[in-house]
Formats: C-alpha cells, structure tokens, sequence
C-alpha cells in the first residue's frame, strides 16, 4: 500500500530500481462488460500479483459497480495540490487497486507541460507499486482512443463469447484499426469450454481479416489460461522493460496536435 506520507521523488527512486510494470490497454464486451473486464483483472492478478487498474470508462462500464467501491476522486485531481495517492487509490481485494482516471484521459491533451508533467509523475509512482498496469477503456470509446490507450504498448480485448460479445468485439476492432492501432491480444470468456472459445476466436478472427486487415492474437479462455504470460512474452528481457517504460515516455512527450495547431 501507498503510504500518505511517502513523496513522489521516493516514489519514482523505487522506480528506477526494479522493472517497469507490463503495461495493457484493454476493452471488455458483451452483457456483462465490466463484470468481464473485473474478472480478467483477478486471472492476471493470480497469475502476476500486483495488478493497478487504471480505469477511464465511464458509466455502466466503470469498474467500480463491478469491484463494491464507492465513486472516487479522480487522477486529474492530482493537480490540484491537495489529493495524495494514498487517498487516490481504490483498494481492491486481489489487486493493488483501481484509480479513476476517465477525467485525466479526457484532460491530458489539454494540459500544459507543468501540469501534464505533475500527472505522468503521479503514476510513476503508482507504477512503482505495480507489477502489471491494465488500462480499462468502454468498448464505446474505441472509435476515439484516449492518450493512455494510444501509449500502452498492448491492447486487449476481453471478448464475451456470445452474440452481443461478437458484435462488441468486433465494432470495437474497426473502430481501434481506423484509429491506427496495431494488432490485438483477444482473450475470450464465458466460452463453455475451449473448444468454444477457440471457434468463437477463429470466426472474429476470419471476419477482421476479411473486412478490417488488422491481425489478432489468440491470448486464451480467460478462466483457463496464464493470461499474463502471454502479455509478456517479448523477444528479450530488455525489450519487455523498454515497453513498459515507453508508456509513461509517451504520455509525458508534446501531443503533436498541440505543435500542429501553434503552427497554424
């Protein structure tokens, strides 16, 4: 746990001396879509301890209903000046916890070197505490990816394996390949078993080469496989931390729209 009284230049020296956390955009479908998404979040906690839930959906997506906590305050509230990130973190029972964060995502574009600087070291330190950091948007934002989403080095979706899920899945796709996202882990849940998991993944898989070009990759059935393994199975060690390092590098460099618009 975070302690109140620790300050962030403590914060970001246990940074520097481990790992940077894996870091994992991911999307949720189907009926039950924060319930999904909670539900992937508790696998990689049990396969990789110490999950941070940074989570930017909004209504009936937020994660909150899904894990019993009480609306909180969010990142953005950092600069402020007044909200420590003892009082900013959710805990969560099976992970490190959850921190809103659709305000920041909404607001990072906006803000001006000082202040988008005070929020990319708020979650260093955050980072610092966390082995795997998992990224939740709402499957409706796909058409629109926040900073976070563009910056995290992965993107996952957690497809429900059912016709609402399918349908979920694949708006989704075409709405994150049109605004330049690279390939997709897919993970599938509530399959009866692998075989329907598999099949599920195969026809979305069919579908997007056909109508979209982007490739998926088979990451497994959320109740039965080592999720995490497969998120952080890089060509190297030292790329693995690279990634994980390059989220917060992202989020911290100039959007380009701000220097395009000075220019104009």
């Amino acid at each position: 746990m975070i302690d109140g009284r620790e300050d962030q230049a403590a914060g970001l020296r246990r940074l520097f001396r481990q790992t940077p956390p894996a870091v994992v955009a991911f999307y949720a479908t189907g009926r039950y879509r924060a319930n999904n998404a909670v539900l992937a979040a508790h696998r990689i906690a049990a396969q990789r301890q110490r999950v941070l839930l940074l989570d930017e959906a909004t209504g009936k997506e937020a994660l909150g209903g899904a894990l019993g906590l009480a609306p909180g305050p969010d990142l953005l509230q950092m600069l402020d000046g007044h909200m420590t990130l003892a009082r900013l973190l959710q805990p969560v029972p099976g992970l490190f916890g959850r921190v809103p964060a659709a305000a920041a995502a909404l607001a990072l574009p906006l803000l001006d070197d000082a202040r988008r600087a005070c929020l990319v070291q708020a979650l260093r330190v955050l980072h610092s505490h966390a082995g795997f950091v998992l990224i939740h948007a709402g499957c409706d934002s796909a058409k629109d990816p926040s900073p976070f989403v563009l910056a995290a080095p992965q993107r996952l979706l957690v497809a429900e394996a059912s016709a609402s899920g399918a349908t979920d899945a694949y708006r989704a796709i075409k709405q994150l390949a049109a605004a330049g996202a690279g390939s997709l882990h897919v993970a599938v849940t509530r399959a009866r078993g692998i075989a329907d998991a598999r099949n599920f993944f195969t026809s979305l898989q069919v579908l997007v080469r056909q109508h979209v070009g982007i490739p998926l990759i088979w990451l497994g059935e959320v109740e039965r496989d080592d999720l995490a393994a497969g998120l952080t199975r890089m060509p190297s060690t030292s790329s693995a931390r690279e990634a994980g390092a390059s989220f917060l590098h992202r989020l911290a460099a100039a959007p380009p729209w701000r220097e395009a618009g000075a220019s104009g």
